[in-house]
């Protein structure tokens, strides 16, 4: 299998969630990927997600209710432990769907709503950081 080449950064898809042209970082020194979710409520073996951001154009304001989640431990880039939902979606590269597992997190006051790690990248794709937007230049029209 040939590996895609993306760049530091891109925009993507994730259909599942109803986010299109979503700012994204490729962040290799992240083992799992994250995503803004600005409100979490699990009730009834249910965990609502709302997906909203003031500083993030492309997140609407919408709920999405998952049935399947599981809890995770990340480790921060400043070295503390913190217990996450993950939660399984889709997420489209240069046009195909590829499944990724995504945390849940706040990151209003980040400069990206999205983190791909390197369980995602693995196997897939080559990162050159001299490059941006590789998949969104590839978009069709």
């Amino acid at each position: 299998m040939t590996k895609k080449i993306v760049g530091r950064v891109d925009k993507v898809d994730f259909p599942e969630l109803g986010l299109f042209d979503v700012a994204v970082k490729i962040d290799t020194g992240a083992y799992t990927s994250a995503i803004h979710c600005s409100e979490i409520v699990e009730e009834n073996n249910t965990l609502r997600c709302t997906f909203e951001s003031k500083g993030h154009p492309n997140f609407s304001s919408r709920d999405i209710v998952f049935k399947n989640y599981t809890y995770t431990d990340v480790k921060s880039s400043n070295g503390y432990k913190e217990n996450r939902y993950k939660i399984k979606s889709e997420v489209i590269f240069f046009g195909k769907k590829y499944k990724i597992n995504l945390t849940l997190s706040t990151r209003d006051d980040m400069k990206f709503p999205v983190l791909i790690g390197r369980q995602f990248l693995s196997k897939k794709f080559l990162v050159d950081v001299d490059l941006e937007n590789q998949s969104f230049n590839n978009k069709a029209l």
